[in-house]
């Protein structure tokens, strides 16, 4: 690891608030750079069906909370052709991760401005998390990867990236800032429901006809029903899509569409749908599968498994701070970097 950059109170600040948002994290004793928080394992099979708990209404309970936090990637990495690791394998590609991602930047440099992860506990092998021996989480297709776009799919993206181009860098108009930055979405709100690094935490609330899914990440919150009622129109989009929910047996199955776009999930578009199923299959585990569908991005559907581990709660409020004065900081400092390489450019053609 690198010498770490000493920290202004500024900084220390903002990163003991990081730290009590993230609940999981915020249990970790010091010092936190070399320790490893315990995995939770998928339970093997035993030949004898779990019976999760159930509601007063009823339906299997997968209330509390939980995490998806994991080393396994989305894809199959290049160089791996095997669907499973030994136990040996999988531990060596954890702590290969882990060391990558307590490495620190240059003292100095602008990459430098970062939380430190490591220091205030955000490292996924800091906090539980779900292990694997899954070389990916994609189960199909069989090689693990996403289906290659469609002539559709490549054709949105090229108008995409034009677009993009068009209205200058990220950094040139407060509507060119990625949606993150500007504390909109972030990754792990879903559908689906992807691990965000940190904070990826989940709490489920069941009532009659309904289930609730609050997410730590900006603390988006999904309200499905399970009543049976009609999708809602096609002119109602929103960034989580809308979603309706049943139960088949044990397994909570929701689909969702109507999303607005603005969000693609790896390219999609606005008419992608997800089906999300949810089996508990221990007390500490729930298993979760997701296919998703969009024959205007890609010309077969795919699916990948994303177990969620019981953690301990509650949720603390996510607060972003929605940049405020960030983003007038942030597009003056690209404004003065400009000025400052032109006015460098300008001197070295004299």
């Amino acid at each position: 690891m690198n010498r770490r950059s000493l920290v202004s109170i500024g900084a220390l600040v903002l990163g003991v608030a990081v730290l009590l948002s993230a609940s999981v994290v915020a249990q970790v004793p010091a010092p936190l750079a070399a320790k490893r928080a315990p995995a939770a394992k998928v339970p093997a099979p035993t030949g004898k069906p779990y019976t999760p708990p159930k509601t007063p209404d009823g339906q299997p309970d997968l209330q509390g909370f939980w995490t998806n936090s994991t080393y396994v990637p989305l894809e199959r990495p290049q160089g791996v052709t095997k669907e499973i690791y030994t136990p040996a394998e999988a531990e060596a590609a954890i702590k290969a991760a882990a060391e990558r991602e307590a490495e620190q930047t240059e003292p100095g440099t602008t990459a430098d401005v970062h939380y430190d992860f490591s220091q205030f506990g955000l490292d996924r092998s800091q906090s539980k998390f779900a292990a694997s021996l899954r070389t990916s989480l994609i189960v199909d297709p069989p090689d693990g990867k996403i289906p290659a776009l469609n002539a559709q799919g490549q054709k949105r993206g090229a108008e995409r990236a034009a677009a993009r181009k068009a209205a200058g860098g990220p950094y040139d108009s407060v509507q060119n800032m990625p949606i993150g930055s500007r504390c909109i979405i972030m990754g792990g709100s879903g559908p689906p429901m992807m691990n965000a690094g940190y904070n990826a935490n989940y709490q489920i609330v069941q009532s009659p006809g309904y289930v609730m899914i609050l997410t730590e990440m900006i603390h988006d919150a999904r309200i499905i029903p399970l009543d049976n009622r009609p999708q809602a129109a096609q002119g109602v989009r929103q960034w989580v899509g809308v979603s309706r929910g049943r139960w088949e047996g044990n397994t909570l199955v929701v689909e969702t569409t109507n999303f607005n776009g603005k969000n693609a999930f790896r390219g999609a578009s606005e008419n992608l749908k997800v089906t999300e199923r949810f089996t508990r299959i221990a007390d500490d585990m729930i298993d979760y599968k997701f296919t998703v569908e969009d024959p205007a991005t890609w010309d077969r559907s795919w699916t990948a498994e994303a177990p969620l581990a019981k953690t301990e709660g509650p949720i603390f409020e996510f607060a972003c701070h929605e940049t405020n004065y960030g983003i007038s900081n942030i597009l003056a400092g690209a404004r003065a970097e400009e000025k400052a390489k032109a006015e460098q450019a300008k001197k070295g053609s004299n």
